[in-house]
Protein backbone atom coordinates (compact mmCIF):
# COMPACT_ATOMS: atom_id res chain seq x y z
CA UNK A 1 0.00 0.00 0.00
CA UNK A 2 1.54 3.49 -1.13
CA UNK A 3 1.75 6.50 1.81
CA UNK A 4 -1.11 9.05 1.48
CA UNK A 5 0.01 12.54 1.23
CA UNK A 6 -2.15 15.47 2.38
CA UNK A 7 -1.63 18.58 0.47
CA UNK A 8 -0.88 21.56 2.11
CA UNK A 9 -0.19 19.48 5.12
CA UNK A 10 0.68 22.48 7.41
CA UNK A 11 -2.60 24.31 6.68
CA UNK A 12 -4.67 21.55 7.23
CA UNK A 13 -2.65 20.51 10.95
CA UNK A 14 -3.09 24.25 11.96
CA UNK A 15 -7.53 23.88 10.75
CA UNK A 16 -7.50 20.72 12.43
CA UNK A 17 -5.79 21.92 15.50
CA UNK A 18 -8.37 24.86 15.52
CA UNK A 19 -11.31 22.48 15.91
CA UNK A 20 -9.94 20.98 18.61
CA UNK A 21 -9.71 24.06 20.12
CA UNK A 22 -13.59 24.41 19.51
CA UNK A 23 -14.72 22.63 22.13
CA UNK A 24 -14.24 20.86 25.49
CA UNK A 25 -15.08 17.59 24.06
CA UNK A 26 -12.58 17.71 21.45
CA UNK A 27 -9.76 19.12 24.13
CA UNK A 28 -10.88 15.72 26.13
CA UNK A 29 -10.65 13.86 23.42
CA UNK A 30 -7.12 14.91 21.80
CA UNK A 31 -5.95 14.90 25.71
CA UNK A 32 -7.22 10.72 25.20
CA UNK A 33 -5.43 10.05 21.96
CA UNK A 34 -2.29 11.70 23.72
CA UNK A 35 -2.47 9.25 26.67
CA UNK A 36 -2.81 6.09 24.22
CA UNK A 37 0.16 6.98 22.15
CA UNK A 38 2.34 7.51 25.60
CA UNK A 39 0.74 3.74 26.75
CA UNK A 40 1.73 2.51 23.53
CA UNK A 41 5.71 3.38 24.25
CA UNK A 42 5.67 6.95 22.84
CA UNK A 43 7.73 9.39 24.98
CA UNK A 44 5.93 12.84 26.00
CA UNK A 45 8.36 14.79 23.52
CA UNK A 46 7.33 12.59 20.56
CA UNK A 47 3.30 12.93 21.39
CA UNK A 48 4.18 16.72 21.77
CA UNK A 49 5.40 16.86 18.31
CA UNK A 50 2.75 14.62 17.00
CA UNK A 51 0.32 16.74 18.48
CA UNK A 52 1.50 20.48 17.99
CA UNK A 53 1.69 20.80 22.12
CA UNK A 54 3.86 21.65 24.25
CA UNK A 55 6.35 18.89 25.86
CA UNK A 56 5.63 20.42 29.58
CA UNK A 57 1.57 20.14 28.48
CA UNK A 58 1.65 16.21 27.60
CA UNK A 59 3.92 16.12 31.40
CA UNK A 60 0.80 17.70 32.80
CA UNK A 61 -1.69 15.67 30.77
CA UNK A 62 0.31 12.61 32.91
CA UNK A 63 0.49 14.35 35.67
CA UNK A 64 -3.60 15.13 36.00
CA UNK A 65 -4.01 11.24 34.56
CA UNK A 66 -1.87 10.12 37.01
CA UNK A 67 -3.70 12.30 40.24
CA UNK A 68 -7.61 11.95 39.03
CA UNK A 69 -7.56 9.59 36.49
CA UNK A 70 -9.68 9.75 33.14
CA UNK A 71 -11.96 12.59 34.94
CA UNK A 72 -9.19 14.98 35.64
CA UNK A 73 -8.34 15.28 31.91
CA UNK A 74 -11.79 17.08 31.38
CA UNK A 75 -11.81 20.88 31.12
CA UNK A 76 -11.80 22.63 34.88
CA UNK A 77 -14.16 25.33 35.60
CA UNK A 78 -11.99 28.54 34.56
CA UNK A 79 -12.06 31.42 37.06
CA UNK A 80 -13.20 34.45 34.82
CA UNK A 81 -14.60 38.12 34.83
CA UNK A 82 -17.73 38.10 36.83
CA UNK A 83 -20.20 39.28 34.72
CA UNK A 84 -21.42 42.93 34.08
CA UNK A 85 -25.35 41.80 34.77
CA UNK A 86 -26.67 40.04 37.63
CA UNK A 87 -29.35 37.31 37.27
CA UNK A 88 -32.29 39.67 37.42
CA UNK A 89 -30.38 42.26 35.19
CA UNK A 90 -29.92 39.16 32.59
CA UNK A 91 -34.10 38.27 32.73
CA UNK A 92 -34.54 42.12 32.10
CA UNK A 93 -32.32 42.23 29.77
CA UNK A 94 -34.06 39.76 27.87
CA UNK A 95 -37.48 41.21 28.12
CA UNK A 96 -35.92 44.60 27.27
CA UNK A 97 -34.78 42.97 23.53
CA UNK A 98 -37.93 41.59 22.65
CA UNK A 99 -39.69 45.52 22.30
CA UNK A 100 -38.14 47.58 19.92
CA UNK A 101 -34.83 49.67 20.66
CA UNK A 102 -37.49 53.15 20.12
CA UNK A 103 -39.29 52.06 23.58
CA UNK A 104 -36.13 52.66 25.43
CA UNK A 105 -35.67 56.26 23.81
CA UNK A 106 -32.84 55.42 21.42
CA UNK A 107 -32.52 56.33 17.78
CA UNK A 108 -32.35 52.57 16.37
CA UNK A 109 -34.98 50.75 14.59
CA UNK A 110 -33.09 47.78 15.45
CA UNK A 111 -30.80 46.20 18.37
CA UNK A 112 -27.38 45.72 17.19
CA UNK A 113 -24.04 46.02 19.03
CA UNK A 114 -23.77 50.07 19.34
CA UNK A 115 -27.03 50.50 20.38
CA UNK A 116 -27.05 47.46 22.95
CA UNK A 117 -24.05 48.94 24.55
CA UNK A 118 -25.89 52.58 24.44
CA UNK A 119 -29.27 51.04 26.50
CA UNK A 120 -26.67 48.93 29.19
CA UNK A 121 -25.01 52.30 29.80
CA UNK A 122 -28.25 53.97 29.89
CA UNK A 123 -30.60 51.59 32.07
CA UNK A 124 -28.02 49.49 34.16
CA UNK A 125 -24.69 51.51 34.10
CA UNK A 126 -23.11 49.00 32.76
CA UNK A 127 -20.60 49.76 29.93
CA UNK A 128 -19.51 47.06 27.36
CA UNK A 129 -18.18 47.35 24.06
CA UNK A 130 -19.78 46.32 20.86
CA UNK A 131 -18.02 43.14 20.38
CA UNK A 132 -19.05 42.40 23.55
CA UNK A 133 -22.76 43.17 23.25
CA UNK A 134 -22.61 41.11 20.07
CA UNK A 135 -22.06 38.40 22.14
CA UNK A 136 -24.82 38.72 24.61
CA UNK A 137 -26.96 38.36 21.43
CA UNK A 138 -25.20 34.93 20.84
CA UNK A 139 -25.71 33.93 24.64
CA UNK A 140 -29.41 35.23 24.78
CA UNK A 141 -29.94 33.26 21.27
CA UNK A 142 -30.99 36.64 19.31
CA UNK A 143 -29.97 37.59 15.92
CA UNK A 144 -29.16 41.16 15.17
CA UNK A 145 -31.18 41.96 11.72
CA UNK A 146 -31.03 45.06 10.17
CA UNK A 147 -34.49 46.92 9.31
CA UNK A 148 -35.58 46.30 5.56
CA UNK A 149 -36.15 49.61 3.47
CA UNK A 150 -39.73 49.89 2.01
CA UNK A 151 -39.50 50.12 -1.41
CA UNK A 152 -42.94 51.17 -3.63
CA UNK A 153 -42.84 47.29 -5.35
CA UNK A 154 -42.89 46.20 -1.58
CA UNK A 155 -45.43 48.50 0.19
CA UNK A 156 -49.06 46.94 -1.31
CA UNK A 157 -50.56 50.36 -0.42
CA UNK A 158 -48.50 52.27 -2.26
CA UNK A 159 -48.50 49.68 -5.21
CA UNK A 160 -52.23 49.97 -5.20
CA UNK A 161 -51.94 53.58 -5.16
CA UNK A 162 -49.62 53.80 -8.06
CA UNK A 163 -51.92 51.37 -10.21
CA UNK A 164 -54.16 53.27 -12.76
Amino acid sequence: MRKLQIDDSGAMRIAIQQEIGRSEESRYDHRLHGLLLLAAGHSCREVAQLFGEDDTTVQRWVHRFEQGGLGALRESERPGRPRSLDPAQWRELQADLQQSPLDFGLTAAAWDGLCLSEHLRRRFGVQLGVRQCQRIFRQMGFRTREPRARTPQSDQAATAAASP
